[in-house]
């Protein structure tokens, strides 16, 4: 019995399959309607799987961030300079020949024009220590050359470069009271520092009158497993009333609030582009329906049960959910994956430079998506299908 309605099955699916060239223009709106939606899907969820692999590449775990107690970022933070070296004096911290490495840290936000749109975007300008760039384990000079110290000179990162107008080799830039030369760009993977343009905290301090204070203190461990002991020491440490992170933390909690927002809002899209997805896929099945109504009918009438007349409607919807959702991958694949943008980094108030990236995993669940939106697009009508009377049918013309 299961076998025959297994043939049954087979025997219709190929048969409806085969007939799909005669509904060509029907199957080719829901193609689209289901290509477009896959393209919108992978594209805003692109920009969340950006944003992470950014934060990824950032956050260390042998890497401690240091803020004043009851601060949630460094812009509510700050240390006074005897804090800093009295962090710096920690047992648990990794030391080399140049001393501790550690980078007392403040920042501050300029205002450098978009490439794309010419208006004014927040940029962090970051003061940093000696020792900063042996905290960043892939940091490296790609063009020009590394500030000096005591100058007003930057480096910039090779993501804000590529995003922001004017932050070249070579180019002076104003900001605040002092006008500063742009003296290198640098790279870090992709993580967060690309973002940013640094200087010395020293002549940050300084052109910004920030006295002695800084806002955080970034510290390299011994390993991984001292974070503990040092945490420890620095809470406990009558002198400091500080909070202390590793970096891989620090990260996912500034990034919650975006990652949060831009899943809600490609979730918004998705289901609302989906719902006219569905309706596209139901015409199309429905008339898929009605043009075989005879022969429907006829199958019905030779014996055929209902189930082989809803497995093959169901499977033409597939069929149309598979091929739509591969050409949106594809499409959304070769238009997003790797391309670069900014946005705001709502802990900050300031721009963030990121890739768009398509992961595999993303591509899926675009995917399985297309395939839902097929089923429930033939669902109806293969249940209208299967429960047609077989004389109704026979009299159609």
């Amino acid at each position: 019995m299961t076998s025959n309605v297994l043939s049954q099955i087979g025997a219709i699916t190929s048969l409806n399959v085969r007939n799909m060239s005669a509904r060509l223009a029907s199957s080719i709106v829901a193609l689209v309607g289901i290509a477009g939606v896959v393209t919108v899907l992978i594209g805003v969820l692109s920009i969340r799987e950006g944003f992470r692999a950014v934060l990824d590449l950032s956050g260390a775990t042998d890497v401690a961030i240091v803020l004043r107690s009851g601060a949630t970022d460094e812009m509510g933070s700050g240390l006074e300079q005897s804090q800093t070296r009295a962090i710096g004096d920690a047992k648990d911290v990794a030391r080399d020949a140049q001393g501790a490495i550690v980078s007392p840290e403040l920042y501050v936000i300029v205002d450098v024009p978009l490439i794309s749109t010419h208006t004014a975007a927040n940029v962090p300008l970051r003061g940093v220590g000696p020792q900063a760039s042996k905290l960043r384990q892939n940091f490296r000079i790609v063009s020009g050359r590394a500030f000096t110290p005591g100058k007003f000179e930057v480096i910039v990162g090779r993501g804000a470069s590529m995003q922001f107008a004017g932050l070249t080799v070579g180019n002076k830039m104003k900001w605040g009271t002092a006008e500063w030369t742009v003296t290198g760009i640098f790279e870090d993977r992709g993580s967060v520092a690309e973002s940013e343009i640094w200087t010395d905290a020293s002549v940050l301090q300084n052109a910004y009158n920030r006295g002695t204070s800084y806002q955080s203190t970034r510290v390299k461990l011994t390993s991984a497993a001292a974070l503990q002991s040092f945490k420890d020491a620095m809470t406990t440490d009558p002198r400091l009333n500080v909070r202390v992170f590793t970096e891989r933390q620090y990260y996912e909690e500034q990034s919650r609030t975006l990652v949060t927002l831009v899943s809600t809002i490609g979730t918004a899209i998705a289901v609302l582009m989906g719902l006219g997805a569905v309706f596209a896929a139901l015409n199309t099945m429905y008339s898929a329906v009605s043009a075989r109504t005879r022969e429907i009918a006829t199958l019905r009438a030779l014996g055929f049960g209902p189930a082989p007349v809803v497995a093959s409607v169901l499977t033409e919807a597939l069929l149309l959910g598979l091929v739509g959702g591969t050409v949106g991958a594809v499409v959304a694949y070769f238009s997003f994956n790797g391309l670069r943008a900014s946005t705001m980094n709502f802990s900050s108030f300031s721009q963030i430079t990121f890739a768009f990236t398509v992961t595999f995993p993303l591509l899926l669940q675009a995917l399985a998506y297309a395939l839902i939106l097929g089923f429930i697009g033939g669902l109806l009508p293969s249940w209208r299908a299967s429960r047609l009377p077989i004389t109704t049918g026979l009299r159609e013309l």
